[in-house]
């Protein structure tokens, strides 16, 4: 299946393979984009004949699904989109290269905090926020450029970390004003209370009257401050125990983390402001794709949300798989005083992310070396052990990098045959 612009960029329905062949061979379309497969008229149409199309939408913080369905169910395009969570760890890595460099070599200038505008601006969101909510976006207007959508549809969830922290909100609504340490000054307090003000390993045999609340998972090592990782203990236990004489066989429980909650709720909310979707929920999309047999994958929960419960069939068994990447390197050089330079344009016409061919696979360029070979990857990031070692001689660039890598593959015939 091949994907059809008219004269002036306007999406048309997709047409065959063999059709496609023909129009190019009689030079009545070219080709606009490698993948997936697009072709533009060179003529202008008279009449242009579209149908109904809805994109369904998976949200999601790490990854989103997408596909595109007609009213009888055939599926005409399918993605799946890694998003980028490596924006944090990025940016507190060259704060710190910043105040390194900063200590070692402008140690002179008087300290500046709160001056970057971005920073101190109102209704901001996080960088990290951005670049989710932004890769919704993108998907959203690409699909729309080659192919004619006439209704998009958006599987959002709101998430309530309250109840996710306590379910027993569900069934007892009070407890939305009293928190899980309500009655006590802290969750200290409430240990003591909780363990009688006895020590939970020597049970008073010491004799110490001083009593101290103990992690059971440090917090060092991503414990908990919450009551169910923390154990009263007498000092003299205590002091033992953290010079490894003695030893607990209680468990505990490691940090709880919402920040993905978090996020869908404000994905969701920035979905349906910049966008005319429509909004559907997730216990509907199981229920679809679960009647129609499909595997979980985030692109068939798109699909479900496509066909609105109509039974699919797949006019293509090709699925895009597409990730978000810097859109450049920041660091230039390297070393403990970056005295070593890092090439940033091309070296021998290629750069980092590019695209390449090499024996008739397409791979990503991982890592570039002057001496004329490259480190080659897949689209999971994974680095491919070829041998040789791939040159640059020998391998042809398919397209230049851009902020999102991209490969086509074949869905697996199970799944197709399930439905």
């Amino acid at each position: 299946m091949v994907y059809v612009l008219t004269q002036d960029r306007r999406p048309l329905m997709p047409c065959s393979s063999a059709i496609a062949r023909l129009l190019l061979k009689q030079g009545k379309a070219k080709v606009k984009r490698r993948t997936p497969f697009t072709i533009q008229l060179r003529y202008k149409t008279d009449t242009e004949y579209v149908q109904t199309l809805t994109h369904g939408v998976d949200t999601g913080s790490a990854k989103v699904g997408s596909a595109v369905a007609d009213e009888k169910g055939n599926v005409l395009y399918l993605s799946q989109i890694e998003i980028r969570n490596d924006i944090t760890d990025k940016m507190k890595q060259r704060s710190k290269y910043r105040r390194n460099r900063r200590n070692r070599k402008t140690r002179y200038r008087k300290a500046r905090w709160l001056n970057r505008k971005n920073s101190i601006k109102k209704n901001r969101f996080s960088p990290t926020m951005t670049s989710k909510i932004n890769a919704h976006l993108k998907e959203m207007k690409f699909v729309s450029t080659i192919l004619p959508i006439t209704r998009q549809i958006v599987e959002t969830a709101t998430f309530d970390p309250h109840v996710l922290k306590n379910p027993a909100v569900l069934t007892n609504k009070w407890l939305y004003q009293k928190g899980l340490n309500y009655g006590y000054a802290n969750t200290k307090a409430y240990v003591l209370t909780r363990d009688a003000y006895r020590c939970q390993h020597c049970k008073g045999k010491s004799k110490d009257k001083r009593l101290e609340v103990h992690h059971i998972i440090f917090r060092s090592m991503g414990g908990s401050d919450e009551e169910s990782n923390l154990l009263t203990l007498c000092k003299t236990c205590h002091d033992a125990l953290h010079h490894g004489k003695i030893e607990l066989k209680k468990r505990g429980k490691k940090k709880g983390q919402l920040n993905h909650a978090t996020q869908m709720n404000s994905i969701r909310i920035q979905l349906l402001r910049q966008t005319n979707a429509e909004e559907t929920f997730g216990f509907i999309t199981k229920e679809h794709r679960q009647l129609t047999r499909l595997p979980k994958e985030h692109y068939f929960d798109a699909v479900a949300v496509a066909t609105k419960g109509v039974t699919p069939t797949f006019k293509s068994n090709n699925i895009l798989f597409k990730k978000c990447v810097s859109d450049g390197d920041y660091q230039q050089t390297k070393g403990v005083r970056s005295e070593q330079k890092i090439p940033m344009r091309k070296l021998f016409g290629f750069r980092k992310f590019d695209k390449v061919q090499y024996k008739g696979e397409k791979y990503f360029i991982k890592g570039r070396m002057s001496s004329g070979y490259a480190i080659l990857m897949d689209i999971e990031g994974n680095k491919v052990p070829l041998k040789p070692i791939p040159k640059f001689s020998k391998m042809q660039r398919v397209s230049a990098r851009t902020s999102w890598i991209t490969i086509q593959k074949t869905i697996p015939s199970f799944y197709l045959c399930a439905t």
